[in-house]
């Protein structure tokens, strides 16, 4: 499970994050941010694989990609 989090005051809506999402997770805003911008969004959370292209697209460095850590499987190796 991934999630994206995008800083809606710092977007300007160039949308290449929206573009460029493989799974077409994101899309735009219905609300303005404070300079009058419909910004990015995550429209489509259970979609997210944390691929982190919307990232590295963002020209403006708006967005961050988190990813749950993975369980150790129980009864897994013990570390030496």
């Amino acid at each position: 499970m991934a999630y994206v989090v995008i800083n809606k005051e710092r977007c300007k809506a160039c949308l290449l994050c929206t573009e460029f999402c493989p799974r077409q997770c994101l899309g735009v805003d219905a609300q303005m941010n404070s300079r009058g911008f419909h910004s990015a969004a995550l429209l489509h959370p259970e979609k997210c694989t944390g691929c982190r292209i919307c990232a590295l697209m963002c020209p403006d460095v708006c967005i961050d990609v988190y990813r749950e850590a993975k369980a150790e499987p129980v009864g897994g190796k013990a570390k030496a």
